[in-house]
């Protein structure tokens, strides 16, 4: 998913010579919007928002609905008064799961050297496919038609000698394109991009660069390093000195695991019971938790995200002793965060749960001490939430409900 400035100039033809340059970035196309209009083929042309419809945000959008300036994560409400006449579909986050990944394993099969940074991209090192399945280019044209016969959705493609010059290449060739960049091309493409379109460089740090006189990469690159610490810190400086140089040593990790998984709800009002909220928080903590089992992992960290009434948004953690993939722990960390969050006087609109620092739970060396140190009805609440996955399987998720209920949150003192 791609958000960072685009230098129109540079969707070009920055030559053929693909002489190391074996780095894909794959990036779907308004991902969860693609998916909607291929089941929806009347909607194809219109503004179509995915999300919430009274009280959510955005999920996705079409680009006739960007042309508005509608943006992922923007509340719903601000959306709907940009572009009125849009269409608001509902997310299905199973459907999209599931054509996530169909699309990731079209990408194993050209390479085992792929690394996926989120449902809608990943990166690929086919310097050891070229032999068998021909140029680079050759690869990102086939995984492009291979994506649209199969799912009716289109992605775009990037090609450089780094993650980095890929990245910012398949930015550059959206929508439904593909641009490569030779590796000569390099320093000509980046000096031709504005200074926030680098990762790392953020709307504060573009500000900071600014006043330093610093807009463009080109402007960054041809900067003292000593004076970019001054106005970054060293560390920044430095990295980003280097990125204006197309300097990226980072590979492509095969396998890479999902580093988290959340879930989140907007009320249909805002909420001032935090037993209300709590409860959410248990429905929450049941859906997270049962992700993790399906996919095997378990959380070391569980976070809590809350959204107040003027949109403040608050995020707590908490490191646990041992990793846990059961609900009825999660929820009592989020529960507990809860009660230490200060909501100022205001209500809540949104929370949120999720488990971070994920591991899978082969790579544990002991079950009975994951599942029964510190408390020892932990696994009995483990085989029962199980049992509950297995219901759901079979029936499915409406048939049970995690079936243990929330306690009420105490405040401390001096939170209000």
């Amino acid at each position: 998913m791609s958000r960072g400035p685009r230098a129109s100039m540079v969707r070009r033809d920055w030559g053929d010579d693909e002489d190391g340059a074996s780095i894909l970035h794959v990036d779907m196309d308004a991902f969860f919007a693609s998916v909607e209009l291929a089941r929806r083929p009347s909607l194809r042309g219109l503004p179509v928002i995915v999300g919430g419809r009274e009280r959510g945000v955005v999920l996705a959008a079409t680009y006739e609905a960007r042309a508005y300036g509608v943006r992922s994560a923007m509340p719903m409400v601000h959306a709907l008064r940009r572009c009125p006449q849009a269409v608001v579909v509902a997310p299905d986050q199973r459907r999209y799961r599931d054509v996530s990944r169909s699309v990731m394993a079209m990408l194993s099969d050209v390479t085992a050297v792929v690394e996926q940074v989120s449902v809608d991209e990943a990166f690929l090192d086919v310097s050891g496919a070229r032999r068998r399945l021909g140029r680079a280019t050759t690869i990102g044209a086939a995984l492009r038609e291979r994506v649209q016969d199969e799912h009716g959705i289109t992605c775009s493609v990037g090609i450089g000698r780094n993650k980095l010059v890929a990245k910012l290449a398949s930015t550059h060739a959206k929508p439904d394109g593909m641009l490569l960049i030779p590796a000569t091309a390099t320093e000509s493409f980046l000096r031709a991009l504005p200074v926030g379109a680098l990762w790392g460089v953020g709307e504060k740090t573009e500000q900071v660069l600014a006043r330093w006189g610093i807009t463009t990469v080109a402007e960054l690159a041809d900067t003292d390093v000593d004076v970019l610490q001054a106005a970054v810190g060293r560390v920044s400086g430095a990295h980003l000195h280097d990125l204006a140089w197309g300097r990226d040593s980072r590979p492509v990790v095969a396998g890479r695991a999902e580093r988290s998984i959340g879930a989140e709800s907007t009320f249909g009002q805002d909420v001032r019971d935090l037993d209300e909220v709590a409860r959410r928080l248990h429905e929450l903590s049941d859906r997270v938790a049962g992700r993790m089992r399906r996919q095997g992992v378990v959380a070391r960290t569980v976070a809590l995200k809350v959204r107040t009434s003027d949109f403040r948004t608050m995020s707590r953690s908490r490191t646990l002793e041992v990793p846990t993939d059961v609900a009825q722990e999660m929820y009592g960390v989020a529960r507990d965060l809860l009660a230490g969050v200060d909501l100022h006087g205001l209500p809540v609109r949104l929370v949120g749960v999720r488990g971070e620092n994920l591991r899978a739970r082969t790579e544990l060396t002991s079950q009975p001490t994951l599942f029964e140190e510190g408390d020892p009805h932990t696994g009995a609440r483990r085989d029962a939430e199980l049992a509950v996955d297995a219901v759901r399987e079979r029936f499915g998720s409406a048939a049970i409900a995690l079936g243990a209920s929330p306690t009420t949150v105490q405040r401390p003192a001096g939170i209000s």
